[in-house]
């Protein structure tokens, strides 16, 4: 094996080991669940595992992403149930042959494996030298931003698609192969993440226009037929992806969700030193005033990535070097994706400033990717590629090896406490599925009832996962979901029409009933029939069960 392919091989063993530092060693077991669903790790994983388990039971419909179980009228596709579309299909076609508890920790894995060996590739492209290669790989895997998703946002683990981004942009030349890796690219991400999509998208945008004629300053542009088809391949497959996974079942309130209660675009905006934010991350650094929403503080470089980027600076004014001209679009994409991880409202250490103010329609669009921080990955990715680029520039490849390994020890070492704290919220979980609803009455309604109301609906409501986790596992239907986005006027619709049911006694066949609030409980006393329909105080829920005393004993 030669000295590339044993450092390559190190470079992923790397990325895996930041796997096992911050999980352990128990989610990896494709037959360990119950680090997902006992509870410290958020709602998030919880949605992934129901997505999964639904659309398992639900025979191939069409789009193939039709999930109908999950949310019955609010149900659209396995799109929007986080649970990566690339994976539900693939072990869903495979269910026959092979059943895995699940796929999270062996998926989060492959991509620590992915992430080391593509930092390998592209630090390769500006140094031969193999501990600069390794230890850069470490640094780009050692990342906050990277390892904060991993117990939790696991459909936003695969940043090595931007990794691979930053491959195919930087590597000069072009040709028909790089389109078609772009394409395939592009179309794999788009059946794994719409942020992680999006961003891989932008890169691709300003490669396409560099390999189109920008390079060459349009003497010799990359001719037109092949650039069109490109542009055509890239698009209809992502198109394609979308369809298939569901995307296009959703009528409306793409800006809605977990956290459009907190703002819109805007809010969750990237503060402008947000690199330097220890947070709850850094051992050395201080924790510095942000906006906090969910995503602030998840930006921060680590002490290391902070001293590879002013090495690189520092460098750079040792030694100046111009931008070459053919990597002028991949900076302006980066700067794109800043500016929208920004916002229009700039914030710097918690103070905000508006600079322009947009139209809600404007917000609205915008709003399908509030949590614009998010959108601040690649460029992090590549400012710590640029300060390699700037010490290798400056320093030489083995002399840069020697500071970048340092670094990568500095960099461990700041943040190893909070790699600590994350593996021990999974450290100590059961491995089986743990029980929610312990009253005898369950099972014995799931042998009566083919489906269960929450009312009144809601997505994120009172109880949605132990009603969908019990619906699930019984292999009822249900409108308990927490899904991405739903539709806010067919969850009015579904509203009207259950106070509508509750109110006249016209109650839906095989359906349990889950009364969420006072005025719900109130109607159900009013029009049951205490002959027949048993109202019951079970696990702390109000329940309806129509025909529970006249059944079959």
């Amino acid at each position: 094996m030669s000295l590339s392919r044993i450092g390559g091989l190190m470079a992923a063993l790397l990325g895996a080991a930041v796997v096992v530092g911050i999980l352990g060693l128990r989610p990896l077991n494709p037959a360990n669940v119950g680090w997902m669903l006992h509870g410290p790790t958020g709602p998030d994983t919880v949605q992934i595992w129901l997505g999964r388990g639904y659309f398992e039971q639900t025979p191939w419909l069409w789009p193939p992403g039709a999930n109908p179980l999950w949310g019955i009228e609010l149900s659209s596709g396995i799109f929007y149930t986080d649970s990566m579309p690339l994976l539900l299909f693939l072990f869903k076609a495979l269910r026959s042959v092979v059943h895995f508890a699940q796929y999270a920790g062996p998926w989060v894995l492959v991509c620590g494996l992915l992430q080391g060996w593509l930092g390998w590739r592209l630090v390769g492209l500006v140094t031969p030298d193999p501990l600069a290669r390794l230890a850069g790989a470490g640094l780009l895997a050692l990342q906050p931003v990277w390892f904060n998703r991993l117990g939790y946002h696991i459909h936003m683990a695969a940043q090595w698609t931007l990794l691979a981004s930053l491959v195919l942009a930087v590597s000069p030349g072009g040709g028909r192969r790089r389109g078609l890796a772009w394409v395939a690219l592009v179309t794999v991400t788009s059946l794994l993440n719409p942020y992680l999509l999006a961003m891989v998208g932008v890169l691709w945008g300003g490669d396409w226009l560099r390999r189109a004629g920008w390079e060459t300053g349009f003497r010799r542009p990359l001719p037109a037929l092949p650039a069109v088809l490109e542009a055509a391949a890239g698009f209809a497959g992502v198109l394609a992806s979308l369809w298939l996974s569901g995307f296009f079942m959703l009528r409306g309130g793409f800006a809605s969700g977990a956290g459009s209660e907190f703002g819109t675009y805007g809010t969750w905006g990237l503060d402008l030193l947000g690199f330097l934010d220890g947070g709850e991350w850094s051992r050395f650094l201080p924790d510095m005033p942000g906006t906090g929403h969910w995503e602030s503080g998840s930006s921060y470089l680590g002490l290391g990535g902070v001293l590879l980027v002013g090495a690189g600076i520092l460098g750079l004014v040792r030694r100046p070097v111009a931008l070459p001209r053919r990597l002028w679009p991949l900076a302006a994409a980066v700067l794109v994706l800043f500016g929208f991880a920004v916002t229009h409202k700039v914030t710097i250490a918690g103070h905000v400033l508006t600079l322009v103010t947009l139209s809600d329609h404007m917000l609205g669009l915008l709003g399908t990717l509030r949590n614009s921080e998010r959108m601040a990955m690649p460029v992090i990715y590549a400012l710590l590629f640029a300060g390699i680029c700037g010490c290798v520039h400056a320093w030489g490849g083995r002399a840069t090896g020697w500071l970048l390994a340092a670094l990568l020890v500095v960099q461990a070492a700041d943040l190893q406490p909070a790699m600590d704290r994350r593996r021990a919220l999974v450290a100590d979980a059961p491995s089986g599925v743990p029980p929610r609803l312990f009253d005898p009455f369950w099972p014995q309604a799931a042998q009566a009832y083919t489906r269960v109301r929450a009312v009144p609906a809601a997505n994120i409501g009172q109880g949605w996962q132990s009603i969908a986790h019990f619906a699930m596992q019984a292999g009822m239907a249900t409108d308990s979901v927490y899904l991405a986005r739903v539709d806010g006027a067919a969850v009015a619709a579904l509203r009207a029409r259950m106070a509508e049911v509750l109110a006249s006694g016209t109650y839906e066949p095989g359906t349990l009933y889950i009364l969420r609030d006072a005025d719900s409980l109130a109607r159900a006393r009013a029009s049951h029939d205490p002959a027949r329909d048993a109202i019951l105080h079970v696990d702390d829920y109000w329940v309806l069960a129509p025909g529970w005393l006249a059944r079959p004993r």
